[in-house]
């Protein structure tokens, strides 16, 4: 068996399971019924979201006056400046919530030991593209410049999301590039991410049945947000990359998106970028929120985490001599 195809034991037992269940496809029940099933098996796919000094949720106000749910997470009571990391979930524009991800932005601000803040975006079809990306970056906006309403002095910005939620990291990115927030954006980490939904690529031929996420679904999940594809918040990598932060990208070897998160590491490359990649060998889409089905996924999410983190460290080393050059501030080199 090649290398490409190797599947895990666990993860063969979980989808030996899944494909054997009766009853219609889960796109076929319909936004509604999809996302209380969600929220009905999360404890039964994922491992529990564990202690927590704070979890706190709050709402802001949208650009359009709607609100958008937030929940701040933090390992610590208390603690000095730092940065903070911005969370969009996953589930195809459509499904997904606070909930789905809960146990998942708990393991994340334990393991980075930063503040996690996760966004409730507008979901669709209730609500098409552009709800989502601009949800998104007025979320983030408004972090950057209300640290002291969440109680932490934050000192910069990390993006970070998985799958639809890796392309409103990547879609909030730019948009942060070019009309910068009140903080700086210091990198950001794309799991599975889409991110070009213009080219066919292998992958989503090769694994689109068998493997959980399937095309019939990522088409229903496209027609229901229904992205204008021709621009750049529909498909990130029409945009021009120069300037994108430093960045992980994380990729599972048996994704239908597998192919766009190597297409975008390798352009973040050719445009200059820092940029970290890592493949999940031998698991599928979805792995971050599935780590009690399948055990394996808790050692690639906190390899993950221990590759993000000195990164993350850099970049806000950089920011701070950046920050004193343009204020024309000496600052001694670390020896």
């Amino acid at each position: 068996m090649p290398d490409e195809d190797h599947v895990r034991p666990d993860v063969r037992q979980f989808l030996d399971y899944i494909n054997a269940l009766p009853g219609p496809p889960v796109h076929e029940l319909g936004a509604a019924a999809w996302r209380a099933q969600i929220r009905a098996t999360r404890d039964l796919s994922d491992l529990d979201a564990g202690p927590l000094a704070v979890r706190r949720d709050l709402t802001i106000e949208g650009a359009e006056g709607h609100a958008i749910g937030l929940r701040l997470y933090d390992a610590r009571e208390q603690r000095l400046p730092g940065p903070i990391l911005v969370y969009y979930h996953g589930g195809g524009f459509v499904v997904g919530d606070l909930e789905s991800h809960d146990p998942v932005c708990a393991e994340i601000a334990r393991g980075l030991d930063i503040p996690v803040v996760a966004v409730d975006y507008r979901l669709a079809p209730e609500h098409p593209w552009p709800a989502a990306p601009d949800d998104a970056e007025a979320a983030a906006r408004w972090i950057a410049e209300n640290g002291a309403m969440l109680g932490r002095a934050a000192t910069g910005l990390v993006l970070a999301g998985d799958s639809a939620g890796g392309m409103l990291s990547v879609v909030t990115a730019l948009a942060l590039r070019d009309a910068p927030a009140a903080l700086p954006l210091l990198a950001t980490w794309l799991i599975y991410p889409g991110t070009d939904m213009v080219t066919r690529y292998s992958s989503y031929d090769r694994f689109g049945a068998g493997y959980l996420l399937t095309r019939q679904s990522m088409r229903w999940f496209g027609e229901a947000y229904a992205p204008d594809l021709e621009h750049w918040r529909g498909s990130p990598m029409l945009k021009d990359l120069a300037g994108f932060p430093p960045t992980l990208v994380s990729t599972a070897s048996l994704d239908p998106l597998r192919d766009q998160g190597r297409a975008f590491a390798a352009a973040l490359i050719q445009a200059g970028t820092a940029t970290i990649f890592r493949e999940a060998k031998g698991i599928i889409h979805g792995y971050l929120n599935m780590r009690r089905a399948i055990p394996s996924a808790q050692g690639d999410l906190l390899g993950d985490l221990a590759a993000l983190k000195p990164l993350i460290v850099a970049a806000e080393a950089d920011a701070v001599m950046a920050q004193a050059a343009r204020l024309d501030i000496g600052v001694q080199e670390p020896a």
